[in-house]
């Protein structure tokens, strides 16, 4: 798989994974990265690193929280992720799961309640590589990414029952 395939697949599975999310949630395109892979001696193997992300800027309680787990990870078992790694700390919880194409996914809570979803690959061949309108750090997208959720919802932002 080259750098350009990657990147879409990566996006693929995070438009799906936002699709899955009801009621609907406000986000964001995240950072996007790629870094050279290497022989551990620096030398370059014409491969790369590329990671994709979503950032959620709905405002999702603590008492949401699990909930909004629980759906990304079924959404990702429809698609085949195997190998889930799930952190149930109470205040920052994350998922990662693997692909049998080698995608891994990875869903975080920060430190101030925001939520962001990455998805990318491991070492994939050297290619060009094209990006979505609004992909921050590219052409016509912002120059930092969004990452603190504002916007409330009747529904991910409640506290209560």
């Amino acid at each position: 798989m080259d750098m350009q395939k990657a990147g879409q697949r990566a996006e693929e599975i995070l438009d799906g994974t936002m699709a899955a999310i009801q009621p609907p949630v406000k986000w964001v395109r995240g950072s996007t990265s790629e870094s050279a892979c290497s022989t551990g001696l620096n030398e370059p193997t014409g491969t790369t690193t590329v990671m994709r992300g979503r950032n959620i800027l709905t405002v999702v309680s603590e008492h949401r929280r699990a909930k909004l787990l629980a759906m990304v990870q079924r959404y990702w078992e429809r698609q085949g992720f195997r190998d889930f790694d799930v952190d149930h700390d109470e205040k920052m919880p994350q998922i990662r799961a693997t692909a049998a194409d080698g995608l891994t996914v990875i869903l975080d809570v920060g430190n101030i309640g925001n939520v962001y979803i990455d998805a990318g690959y491991g070492c994939v061949r050297d290619s060009e590589m094209t990006y979505p309108k609004g992909t921050p750090g590219q052409p016509g997208g912002p120059e930092e990414p969004e990452r603190v959720p504002r916007e409330y919802s009747p529904y991910w932002s409640a506290t209560g029952s």
